[in-house]
């Protein structure tokens, strides 16, 4: 994947992420794009711990791997706020 791709699948699911988690209202478009990609990396690596192809290309798989990775993320974070 190159680097639009990256920041485009970041940015979508680093804002759903958000919207899912009831994040949005503070975060903007650089923190949706940071937890996207993080989430992608974190999603990925859950996936391939059971044998699952993590993110592949700018196509639907990938954006629901990074979107769950990402909830994963704002979880850990809303839990270490605490």
């Amino acid at each position: 994947m190159g680097l639009i791709s990256w920041l485009l699948v970041g940015g979508m699911a680093g804002w759903l992420a958000s919207m899912m988690m009831g994040a949005n209202a503070r975060m903007g478009l650089v923190a949706n794009i940071v937890v996207g990609i993080v989430g992608a990396i974190i999603g990925g690596f859950v996936l391939g711990f059971f044998g699952i192809g993590g993110v592949t290309g700018l196509n639907l798989w990938s954006m629901l791997v990074a979107t769950m990775g990402a909830i994963i993320l704002l979880y850990l974070i809303s839990v270490l706020r605490r």
